[in-house]
Parts: C-alpha cells; sequence; structure tokens
C-alpha cells in the first residue's frame, strides 16, 4: 500500500488548489438501507471529478526540469482535464493525447484548460501506446492516471477529507477501472483504522479488475462496453491489483440498467448530476449488493460529474418509462374527420397527457381507409397505466404498446 505520510503530504500540496468536496448525510439511501449513509461529492471537485488530486500532486512533485520540459497524458476524459488544468496552474506545457473518436466537447475542454491535444488511435489503449512513445522522443513527464505512487496518493486524500467530518466511518464505497482512487483510499483506511471496510464496485462491461480481484491474478480484457466511461478500463495493473488484493475487503459488479437507475435516483433525490462511473456506488447500494449492520456508517464515493448531456437524455427516458411514467401506445383508426379528436378525449378522461403524437396512414401494413397513430404519453404510475388500458379497450379501440 501507498505509506501514509505520503498521503497526508499529498493533503498539504493540493490543499490551495483542489477543493474539500461536501460529504453530506444521504437521508433517501439510509431509509432505504438501514445504514448510515453519506456521499462524497468528487462530482462538485473542479474539472468536475476527483482525477485532479492525484494529477496535481504529481506535477506538483516534478523537478524544475521535469516542469520545464512539460507533461503527456493519455485520456478522453477526467484525467486529461486534471492533467491540463494542473499543468496551467504551474505554468508548465502540457500535451494530451485522445482517441479520434473523442467527443469535440470534450477536446475543447482539454484545450480551454491550456492543453496541447493530438488525436491519435482508434481507443484509449492506442492513444496511451502513442502517448509514451511521445514522451520519450520528447523527453516529456508521462502523468498516469492511476499506475503512479504520487497520483494514487493524490487520490487518497479524499479519505482524509471524509475521516476529517465523519471520524467514525465504519465502510467506504468505491467505483474501479484502473484502480488508483480505490488504492489511495484503502491505504489511507487501513492504516488509519484497519477495521474501516473497503468495497470496489466495477461495471460488469469492464470486468477485468473484478475478474483479477476475484482470480488474484490478473486478467485483462477482450474489450469494454459500458456507460460508465470513467471504469471502462481494459487492461489491470499489477501494482493497482496487489494494493487492491492487500486493502480491499469485498467486490461487486454492476450493470449499465442498475448504474443508470443510480444516476437517475441522484438526480431527481438528490438533484445532482453524476456520471455513470461516479454513479455506480449507489448503483450498489440500491440494488443491495452490499450487507451492513444495521445503522452503520457509510461512505459512498460519487467520483465525477461529466457525463455526457445526450446519455444523460437517454437515461432519463428510459427511466421514465421504467418506472411507468410514459408509455408509448400505438392505435389504429379509421381514417376519417373527428376519429383522432375522440381518442385524444379519451386520453383525456384517462388524465393522461399526451406529449407526442404522430399520425401515419401510408403504412403498407394498414388496410385503406385506416392510419396508425403512435402516441406518447406521461402516466403516475403502473395502476395509472392499467386504468388508461381498461378505457381504451371499453372504447373499443384497438392498440399495442411499444
Amino acid at each position: 500500500m501507498i505509506e501514509l505520510n505520503k498521503i497526508y503530504q499529498a493533503k498539504q500540496k493540493i490543499a490551495d488548489f483542489a477543493l474539500k468536496t461536501p460529504f453530506s448525510h444521504s437521508h433517501f439511501l439510509s431509509e432505504l438501507c438501514g445504514a448510515e449513509i453519506y456521499l462524497k461529492n468528487e462530482n462538485l471537485q473542479r474539472t468536475g471529478a476527483y482525477k485532479i488530486r492525484g494529477a496535481y500532486n504529481k506535477i506538483a512533485n516534478l523537478s524544475e526540469a521535469e516542469k520545464k520540459n512539460g507533461v503527456i497524458a493519455a485520456s478522453a476524459g477526467n484525467h486529461a482535464q486534471g492533467v491540463a488544468i494542473s499543468a496551467k496552474n504551474f505554468g508548465i506545457k502540457s500535451t494530451i493525447v485522445m482517441p479520434e473518436s473523442t467527443p469535440l466537447l470534450k477536446v475543447s475542454a482539454t484545450r480551454n484548460l491550456g492543453a496541447n491535444v493530438i488525436l491519435k488511435g482508434d481507443n484509449f489503449d492506442e492513444s496511451y501506446d502513442f502517448a509514451l512513445r511521445y514522451a520519450k522522443e520528447n523527453k516529456l513527464s508521462f502523468i498516469h492516471p492511476f499506475e503512479d505512487d504520487l497520483v494514487i496518493a493524490g487520490q487518497g486524500t479524499i479519505m482524509l477529507e471524509m475521516l476529517d467530518d465523519v471520524s467514525d466511518l465504519e465502510a467506504v464505497i468505491l467505483p474501479v477501472g484502473g484502480g488508483g482512487l480505490i488504492s489511495g483510499v484503502a491505504s489511507a483506511a487501513k492504516q488509519i483504522n484497519p477495521n474501516i471496510k473497503i468495497i470496489g464496485v466495477s461495471a460488469k462491461g469492464a470486468p477485468a479488475m473484478y475478474e483479477s480481484y476475484k482470480n488474484k491474478r490478473l486478467k485483462n480484457s477482450k474489450s469494454v462496453r459500458t456507460i460508465a466511461d470513467g471504469i471502462a478500463v481494459r487492461d489491470v495493473s499489477a501494482k493497482n491489483l496487489d494494493i487492491i488484493l492487500e486493502c480491499v475487503d469485498e467486490f461487486v459488479q454492476v450493470d449499465d440498467e442498475e448504474i443508470a437507475e443510480a444516476v437517475l435516483f441522484l438526480l431527481e433525490k438528490h438533484k445532482i448530476i453524476v456520471e455513470g462511473a461516479g454513479a455506480a456506488t449507489v448503483a450498489a447500494l440500491l440494488q443491495k449488493k452490499i450487507n451492513f449492520k444495521q445503522n452503520s456508517k457509510i461512505a459512498a464515493v460519487l467520483s465525477g460529474g461529466n457525463i455526457d448531456v445526450q446519455m444523460l437524455n437517454i437515461i432519463i427516458e428510459k427511466g421514465l418509462f421504467k418506472a411507468y411514467r410514459k408509455m408509448q401506445i400505438m392505435v389504429t383508426l379509421i381514417d376519417k374527420p373527428g376519429a383522432l379528436m375522440s381518442l385524444t378525449d379519451s386520453l383525456k378522461s384517462a388524465n393522461a397527457n399526451i406529449v407526442k403524437i404522430d399520425y401515419d396512414r401510408f403504412s403498407t401494413k394498414l388496410d385503406y381507409g385506416d392510419a396508425m397513430i403512435s402516441i406518447t404519453l406521461e402516466t403516475k404510475g403502473l395502476e395509472h397505466q392499467e386504468e388508461l388500458r381498461k378505457i381504451l379497450k371499453k372504447k373499443g379501440y384497438k392498440f399495442s404498446e411499444i
């Protein structure tokens, strides 16, 4: 594990730069879990993620010669911005290598922080390999996102902050991708109080670290696919796995549906926006994948809030359908004046609000003289939808649900 004094040193290094993020009690999760649940809001950190802690600590500890030459990192997300803003603070040059498929918004955000962005490779691994070569050729200091003692120590400062606020924590739940965050937090926790339970949560679509933990040996993935892009790591670091095997007590997985539900839960109940990786810990709590003693004090780290707006929209829409707060029906009508009005009057009598309607009379699946109406409705739950179905059947409408 990382020495505790290095984590305390990191805390001093980053004190004037990284924010001490809120550590707030969650009434909703506490009631659901039968424990006292606290949320560490790293989604409210500068640049929207905890990554700034490790990046800044690493850069702050470079020699003057290394700072003069500049730094480089490979990242398509939070680490990129953490390195860029930290380098800018020290007035040194930074280069970030990103996959060619990186969304323009992330590229622009990194450039706006002063970094030189190079788009290279079809995926992170190709960008990473190029960045290592580029660093060697140009004598740049490579800032690894998770396999570095100083970076890990920086992430470990989260544990020190949580204990400052709640000194008798009994367990900490953390998202796991490459393992830098959990390695730092677990190192601090186990040296301060070995009885603090450390629980890792990974995405089922990126199972490398979970499988390595279970098998106690390196097991890389052939590919990754998850909405939690912040923990979508294909290959396992031997350094981080060693720390995790030494310090982590439990490891669970959550799938994308569970992660999406947690994102929506945090948005609706806590009024905060959290990315997929950041919501993984809450997903594990909502799905009751972790057992606790009654009223024990538990911390869940929300690692970041940089979620793509389009992805957030998809999560919200799907969540509304799953919660029976929206439904979509297709109704076949005789194509004559007043037919549509009669249908909408029936929906009105059921107190269902129409949010979208499409009228199709040209489909080859229809008989001549018929029209197919596709309607999206806002509803108030399962009972309301059942009532709506009964009304439509009573009125004689033939309909199907999409």
